[in-house]
């Protein structure tokens, strides 16, 4: 048997996700390359000069370092890991046990940050009578400590479930599953409890979140567009409904983003549930191919952020590239004095 397709794709995507378009394979320089990338973003979210609500710019910054987190923990330590420096430190079993545990309880915060923030989006536009006492900075500060902690006291039992796959002179390597985990009732109710927490439930909540704010919109813009009229056949500019459509362009990327990522992993998880699928016969065997999708998908929501933030939001392209002059400036003048 050939080298299966998918683990050819694996191959190169993950070091890519990792370094976000750039080349090399030495780890280092994927992990310096992501690093920056999102460091920056960061950086330039915490300086609060992007135009956007200090409540608004708390949940970004929440959903970023979780998001940074998970891309450290999956495809850098763990899948850059196994394909480029499989006989590391990085796969004795005291180390890659709670490299995993922190990659389930990160993606378990970055998925309940994206319903938080869809959730205050939703109450702003919606409701504006709760808009000051829920959308403000004390409460996305209190909702994101919340969340965090919630999301890695839930995944704790993670840790316990590995044990090492083999033991070469008195060192444990590798992690896998305990054989208990395939055969007791109490793990089999955890995973479906974490499987049906996360993606699921967030999945519709999000989805549900969107169509009745996208319903609220309308409305709006319908009763506004006719008590403002029109004025010698002119349209008349509303500044409410123009922050308003760029906080719902922002809102709409992040979790339009989030649900078409993580679509097939939902899927995936309830027909497995369904057909109670544990094994693959082969690699090439189309579930195995199907659960590797899902899971190259679901990874690649927690590196589209940055993104969407330098395509949705001028003020914050502005400030990537006064960081990106900040150290050619410096040069320059390094150069001259």
């Amino acid at each position: 048997m050939g080298y299966p397709v998918i683990f050819q794709i694996e191959d190169i995507y993950y070091p890519a996700l990792s370094a976000v378009g750039v080349p090399g394979k030495l780890l280092s320089q994927l992990i310096m390359a992501y690093l920056t990338v999102n460091l920056v973003a960061i950086v330039i979210l915490s300086r609060g000069k992007c135009g956007l609500s200090k409540c608004i710019s708390r949940y970004l910054l929440g959903m970023a370092a979780a998001d940074l987190l998970v891309v450290i923990t999956d495809p850098i330590l763990t899948r850059v890991g196994q394909i480029y420096f499989r006989n590391s430190f990085l796969f004795i079993t005291p180390v890659c046990r709670p490299i995993k545990y922190l990659g389930y309880a990160a993606t378990v915060v970055s998925v309940w940050l994206t319903v938080a923030f869809t959730f205050d989006r939703f109450v702003a536009i919606c409701y504006e009578n709760l808009k000051t006492k829920y959308c403000n900075e004390k409460t996305a500060l209190a909702v994101i400590g919340t969340v965090s902690v919630l999301g890695f006291l839930e995944s704790v039992p993670w840790y316990f479930i590995y044990e090492p796959y083999l033991i070469i002179d008195n060192v444990p390597r590798d992690c896998i599953f305990k054989v208990i985990f395939r055969t007791s009732p109490v793990w089999a109710a955890f995973e479906l409890f974490h499987l049906i927490l996360t993606p699921c439930v967030p999945f519709f909540l999000i989805l549900l979140l969107n169509v009745l704010t996208v319903r609220r919109i309308l409305v709006a813009s319908r009763v506004r567009s006719g008590l403002r009229g029109r004025s010698n056949g002119e349209n008349h500019q509303d500044p409410e409904m123009e922050n308003r459509k760029k906080s719902i362009i922002l809102l709409f990327s992040i979790s339009g983003s989030f649900i078409l990522l993580w679509m097939t992993q939902v899927v995936n998880n309830i027909y497995r549930r369904i057909t109670d699928t544990r094994y693959y016969n082969s690699f090439t065997d189309p579930r195995y191919i199907t659960e590797s999708t899902s899971r190259i998908l679901q990874l690649l929501s927690s590196c589209t952020n940055t993104c969407i933030y330098v395509l949705t939001q001028a003020k914050f392209r502005e400030e990537l590239k006064n960081a990106v002059k900040y150290p050619l400036n410096l040069i320059v003048k390094l150069v001259k004095s």
